[in-house]
């Protein structure tokens, strides 16, 4: 059909009648509203003399007991440990950690050891720290272990994600070097492995999952997935229209995620396939800045975070197996732009208020270091469990020896419920974690038939005597237990609002997953019964 300007409109497309003629214009997600929440003023940490270094690393390390900075300092190099709950303005002769001859370019924290940091130096060592458990009163200078081996300066330092005792270091001399702590000897003097694959300076290392590999950007813009045992090159990205500078595993998804530039020099992050390095599988570019962007992946909750040095923003994307792989969610904006970043470990954040990130700001114009927390926001106080699968713990799963000789093992989870224990990924499905109170049950009726007979039946009969009152009791307690959170499960009003509905679906999953414990206690209960009158009936029969 002609319109008055001569041109052919074109007819819309017809549907079939079994086509959709809608679809959703946003992707489902529980992390959709995730928002950033600056920390007040009395809880950020004040009057921090955070370093000037030009060189592109967090400066910052977090545990759930301390935060560690990398400070100015003349005449060598040195880093702060503060406490994390002493928050406020920091006494300008606050103690500090002290030994390096050169300014420190790197920190970690042992991630099975809270009170243990590594540290490196541009007098190509690497030092191993205890720090006390109380204040520390005078500057720190004994370390107790220094690590010689490195031609040149060494810019970074990682330790192994499973494996005790294991430390990843690489140095200006192109080299990544591999050191076992595990030893009496304060002073060790070569490593135990040497990678030599590198032709320029290391920008970043990153290990998978369980150890088994090493991803490595370089200043030759080539991205290297190498056998850290072997030093071998695995994969390697050699992509010209993508120049890495820093690269990280994601998590199980079997994919990497590194930032860098385009050949329009634009901040640009990508995404590849672990397994085949060639082509990038999505790009995006973000903006024309210069600074280096730091990626943070949360493998819990699958969320990708983009933190920018010299920028005040936090970007953060859901990364997903699917196309596109990566969606974003929002970003956290701020006018202090940051020098540094630290992260805390999952172990450490606040479940009470739904926080499934922390980041630690370092603000050099300010002196300030501001703890920004990334909260899910839920209506219920209870324990949120879909946003808080199992994490791994603070506990090894495997022994220097073991690793060196070949073994891989993934991490050993903990659940973040508030006085739970740790979980066996092999014995225990990660859906649904033990509490305490299933953990201490322990099958043990045997230890009392170990008494002489000569009590005769009353010692056997009064094991179950004792029982009756325990199981009349835990009767009560369950009677009791329907009314939870102020109301009665079974006899309360229908839900008029969408809140109330939301409030009722969460306390009705809390009760269920009480319930499904309860459960357990009484079948390891029964097979305790059973097995005491098992006993009895043969010592009887004895009789």
């Amino acid at each position: 059909m002609w319109n008055g300007n001569s041109k052919l409109r074109p007819s819309p497309p017809v549907l079939k009648p079994n086509q959709m003629s809608w679809h959703p214009q946003y992707r489902s997600s529980k992390f959709r509203h995730v928002y950033g929440k600056a920390a007040s003023k009395e809880n950020c940490y004040d009057s921090v003399p955070i370093t000037r270094s030009v060189h592109d690393n967090h400066f910052c390390a977090v545990n759930p007991h301390f935060i560690a900075v990398v400070t100015e300092c003349a005449g060598g190099g040195a880093f702060l440990v503060i406490p994390l709950h002493q928050t406020g303005k920091l006494d300008p002769h606050y103690p500090k950690v002290c030994g390096h001859r050169g300014n420190v370019l790197d920190i970690k924290w042992n991630p099975f050891d809270d009170f243990e940091i590594a540290s490196c130096s541009e007098d190509a060592t690497i030092k191993i720290w205890n720090i006390p458990k109380q204040l520390l009163t005078r500057n720190l200078t004994t370390y107790r272990k220094e690590l010689i081996g490195h031609a040149r300066r060494v810019g970074l330092v990682e330790w192994h994600p499973t494996t005790a005792n294991i430390l990843f270091s690489a140095g200006y001399d192109y080299k990544v070097m591999v050191w076992n702590l595990d030893t009496k000897d304060s002073v060790i003097a070569g490593p135990v492995r040497t990678i030599n694959c590198h032709q320029d300076v290391i920008l970043s290392m990153s290990f998978n999952t369980n150890g088994s590999m090493l991803a490595t950007t370089c200043k030759d813009r080539k991205i290297r997935i190498i056998d850290p045992r072997l030093g071998t090159v695995l994969q390697e990205a050699s992509y010209k229209g993508h120049r890495a500078n820093k690269v990280l595993f994601l998590g199980s998804l079997k994919k990497l995620l590194s930032t860098g530039t385009s050949r329009w020099n634009n901040r640009q992050m990508a995404l590849w396939d672990q397994d085949n390095l060639s082509v990038p599988l999505t790009e995006e570019d973000l903006d024309g800045s210069s600074g280096v962007l730091f990626p943070f992946f949360d493998p819990d909750t699958s969320m990708l975070y983009i933190v920018g040095k010299g920028d005040g923003n936090i970007r953060y994307y859901e990364v997903s197996t699917e196309k596109p792989h990566l969606t974003y969610l929002t970003e956290y904006r701020s006018y202090n732009p940051q020098k540094g970043i630290g992260i805390m470990p999952k172990r450490g954040l606040d479940v009470s208020s739904c926080e499934i990130f922390r980041f630690y700001k370092l603000i050099t114009t300010k002196s300030l270091i501001e703890p920004v927390s990334m909260i899910v926001p839920r209506r219920s106080e209870s324990y949120q469990e879909d946003i808080y699968p199992p994490t791994a713990a603070a506990q090894p799963s495997l022994t220097a020896h073991e690793w060196l000789s070949g073994m891989n093992r993934g991490p050993i989870m903990m659940s973040l419920r508030p006085g739970s224990e740790l979980l066996d990924s092999q014995t225990l499905p990660p859906e649904r974690p033990l509490s305490n109170s299933m953990i201490q049950v322990s099958p043990q009726p045997l230890e009392p038939m170990t008494q002489p007979a000569e009590d005769g039946d009353q010692v056997h009969f009064s094991l179950l005597e004792e029982k009756v009152p325990k199981w009349a009791t835990e009767h009560q307690l369950e009677e009791k237990s329907w009314i939870t959170n102020g109301f009665d499960v079974f006899e309360c009003p229908p839900p008029k609002t969408e809140n109330e509905l939301l409030q009722m679906f969460y306390r009705q999953q809390e009760e269920i997953r009480r319930l499904r414990e309860l459960l357990i206690q009484r079948e390891v209960q029964t097979k305790q019964l059973e097995l005491e009158i098992k006993n009895l009936r043969m010592v009887l029969e004895q009789f």
